[in-house]
């Protein structure tokens, strides 16, 4: 990944009035993956959709990062099953038009 293609954490954290230690958190529990160059930390810019949800997520509905964790288990569980419906309706449309 080319470092044009990163974010430098520190700068989120002031955007988004977020502790550094959130983003530690995150990190470690497997949200978001925080990337090291050069004794800076940052994140990838194509995750900032999924990290501006987990700040809505965790300020507007005061949810933990655990809790946060159990979302994004269940909606990535819903868009797969969404995905085999889906997949599932276009079989049976084949065997429907015989």
């Amino acid at each position: 990944m080319a470092l044009q293609d990163l974010i430098l954490i520190e700068k989120l954290c002031i955007q988004y009035k977020i502790e550094l230690s959130f983003f530690d958190a995150l990190d470690k529990i497997g949200l978001i993956k925080i990337e090291i160059y050069e004794h800076n930390k940052f994140i990838q810019q194509d995750k900032i959709r999924d990290l501006e949800k987990i700040i809505r997520i965790h300020n507007e509905l005061n949810v933990n990062i655990e809790g946060i964790d159990v979302v994004f288990n269940l909606l990535k569980n819903e868009k797969a099953l969404r995905e085999e419906i889906k997949t599932l309706k276009n079989r049976l449309g084949l065997y429907e038009n015989i």
